[in-house]
């Protein structure tokens, strides 16, 4: 039984509350368990890390150092705050040992690459992701179809309330199914939701939409005269999870690092392109 350890600014949110189970009922669950938990400090209002450990049957972990010595991964979370994942990760990374990093990877793509360059120089195997890329829907779409046929144009729709914490999931379909190479973006959208178009070196654009309650979509045209449309991708925790758990046991990351850059590469422009509407903002 190989041991997790949970890394959090908070342990009470949404993903630390619900990772557990989503682990145990996995394809693995015979071979994880969430070990042991580390916040920085209790979320105002919520439980605090003795509470939470109890609750989930997990041991408490007195520092981040000691969280690594006790556990065979690491899992990096406070999904809703990128801004701190370098300094929690920080040890994590010097470890060796398998750490996954909760999406948003990173705020910047300075700060992710120099955590990327800190997990090569340790030899620490690396994975983030959003849950969407991992939608049975996709997966099976991609898999068979974008090995030989590349996708002209995507249209991503998902919903959230604001294009910076949740345009990450939109993005990272986008991206693997267009792949690296994007040049500019442009925000069109209006005070309910967010219309960001995103142009290729190559010719090839794409659309990123944020609607307040809207699920999460693609459609897809691809070869000369395909399309592919998928609504309502609802098994995508379990289907990550068994990702997350598949890195974890092999040590190799299922995303390309290239493709994680180019989202936060998007991400950023896409947030300096909301203070500019319809006009083109350079992706950096």
């Amino acid at each position: 039984m190989m041991k997790i350890g949970f890394v959090d600014l908070f342990i009470d949110e949404w993903h630390a509350n619900n990772y557990p189970r989503f682990i145990a009922e996995s394809a693995y669950g015979k071979e994880f368990s969430v070990h042991m938990a580390w916040e920085e400090s209790p979320k105002k209002g919520g439980m605090d890390l003795k509470i939470w450990c109890k609750e989930n049957k997990v041991s408490a972990a007195s520092s981040i150092s000691g969280l690594i010595d006790a556990c065979d991964c690491i899992a990096v979370l406070a999904p809703s705050n990128p801004e701190v994942h370098a300094r929690l990760s920080e040890l994590p990374l010097k470890s060796g040992k398998p750490v996954y990093i909760d999406k948003p990877f990173a705020p910047d793509l300075k700060t992710a690459e120099s955590m990327f360059r800190l997990a090569e120089k340790h030899k620490t195997p690396l994975m983030s992701s959003s849950a969407l890329r991992y939608g049975s829907e996709i997966q099976n779409f991609i898999g068979k179809t974008l090995l030989k046929d590349k996708a002209g144009s995507v249209a991503v729709r998902g919903g959230g309330t604001s294009f910076g914490e949740y345009s990450i999931h939109q993005i990272e379909m986008l991206v693997m199914l267009m792949g690296t190479g994007a040049e500019k973006v442009m925000q069109c959208g209006t005070q309910s939701n967010d219309i960001m178009i995103v142009q290729y070196k190559d010719g090839r654009r794409a659309s990123v939409n944020r609607y307040l309650s809207q699920s999460f979509g693609i459609s897809v045209a691809y070869g000369e005269d395909k399309f592919f449309s998928a609504d309502n991708m609802g098994d995508f925790f379990p289907q990550f999870t068994n990702a997350m758990l598949k890195f974890f046991k092999t040590g190799k990351s299922l995303i390309p690092k290239e493709e994680t850059l180019e989202i936060i590469r998007i991400m950023n422009a896409g947030i300096r392109a909301l203070e500019n509407l319809d006009k083109w903002v350079e992706i950096q």
